[in-house]
């Protein structure tokens, strides 16, 4: 009989990786060998447990998913790692495989496009839901801030985002788990690189390039 394919779940809310086990177990392949709800307990899961594979969400509490992904290539450069997460921007694609993750997909996609994306990392490819990746016109209005934000450094990205979804310093810092004047110091590099002076301008700049909620 094939070997199952070894997998480590990773999202904070128990009825999405509830969801998750569901559209997996409907295949023979594969088999859920641990959940973890925060990125140091998908770190810990990792070495632990050795999965053939992690799928997990970008946003959750503490170190958040892009930094995640960071620290378990660093130790593992070979980690297959697929984000399956609510954010379809192309930012948010790029960064994600920038910091080492294998493929991308959506919350939204279709039932079949996890099993699909599954098969192909495990086979050596990277994998991208169809309609991720953008270019033309929409991408090259908004080069200027988009190569600025491309730029950040991963902190300064994590920070950018939590501050443009309306997030204060103060609940930043707890997320993050950093301390106040930390964040508030990034905040202020953040708005200097983009020339702005407000939140609000922020928040502008990252609905413009897709990145949040209008």
């Amino acid at each position: 009989m094939k070997n199952k394919i070894k997998i480590v779940l990773v999202d904070d809310h128990l009825v999405v990786r509830a969801g998750f086990k569901m559209l997996l177990a409907a295949g023979d392949s594969v088999e859920v060998i641990g959940e973890a709800e925060r990125g140091e307990q998908a770190i810990q899961l990792y070495q632990e447990l050795q999965p053939d594979m992690l799928v997990m969400d970008l946003s959750m509490p503490g170190i958040g998913g892009l930094e995640t992904i960071r620290r378990i290539i660093q130790r593992d450069s070979e980690a297959r790692i697929l984000v399956f997460s609510v954010h379809h921007e192309q930012v948010y694609v790029s960064r994600a495989l920038a910091a080492g993750a294998r493929g991308y997909i959506t919350k939204n996609s279709a039932p079949g496009i996890l099993a699909e994306a599954i098969a192909a990392i495990m086979s050596g490819q990277q994998y991208v839901e169809r309609g991720l990746v953008k270019s033309g016109g929409e991408e090259r209005q908004h080069a200027g801030h988009q190569t600025i934000i491309a730029g950040f450094s991963p902190r300064e990205f994590d920070v950018f985002s939590l501050l443009a979804q309306g997030l204060t310093v103060h609940k930043i810092a707890d997320q993050l788990c950093l301390g106040h004047k930390t964040v508030a110091n990034y905040a202020t590099q953040i708005k200097k690189k983009l020339q702005v002076d407000t939140t609000t301008e922020l928040a502008h700049i990252a609905v413009n390039l897709g990145m949040t909620a209008r």
